[in-house]
């Protein structure tokens, strides 16, 4: 009986440490699987982060570039621009000042003027007022030219109001045209814009 029990003690010790061996091992490998699972996991995580890291890199260079890109063709625009406003101001200035002191080059464009003007419609008489400062040499040329001038409908006066070219008015109207530096350097800036552009970037 005593040997009886012994060996139902040990077949069940045996059993029972068999059960506990068998039990740590499957915890054992579900805990390597778990383990697996998790570094998977977690490589695969590290993988779509780099991935969306690299992404964004790529559209951030990309984006950069042309933002450089954009900004190297506006300042070569406008350094082109500036270059070419530089060379028309240099060129038409000094051109347009001598213009507008030159009395032969205001008479004919004040015949010019008049002649236009009368084509829109009836004859009229024009007022065309000069630089005071400027009188003694205008009246040499226009008082030679003033059958001419009279003729055309315009009659000539000097004012202190005018600093240079001239104005031109109907002689009872209520407006008129100034006939500037200013206003033929835009004139003449902007129809050489074009062409200083081509003859310099083409």
């Amino acid at each position: 009986m005593e040997s009886k029990l012994k060996e139902l003690t040990e077949r069940l010790y045996g059993e029972g440490l068999e059960k506990g061996r068998a039990e740590a091992e499957r915890l054992v490998a579900d805990a390597k699987a778990e383990a697996a699972k998790i570094v998977a996991d977690a490589k695969a995580e590290a993988a779509a982060i780099v991935k969306a890291a690299e992404s964004k890199a790529a559209d951030t260079a990309k984006n950069s570039m042309t933002e450089i890109t954009l900004a190297g063709k506006q300042a070569l625009a406008k350094i082109k621009s500036e270059i070419a406003e530089a060379i028309i101001a240099r060129s038409v200035s000094s051109s347009v000042k001598e213009a507008t002191v030159d009395a032969a080059f205001v008479k004919s464009l004040l015949l010019a003027v008049a002649a236009n003007w009368n084509n829109c419609g009836s004859k009229v008489e024009l007022k065309a007022m000069l630089p005071a400062a400027l009188e003694s040499d205008f009246s040499k040329v226009f008082e030679a030219s003033a059958k001419e001038l009279l003729a055309a409908g315009i009659e000539v006066g000097y004012s202190d109001e005018v600093r240079n070219g001239f104005k031109v008015a109907e002689k009872d109207g209520g407006y008129y045209i100034a006939f500037t530096e200013e206003s033929f350097e835009a004139l003449m800036g902007e129809y050489l814009r074009e062409k200083v552009s081509t003859l310099l970037f083409a």
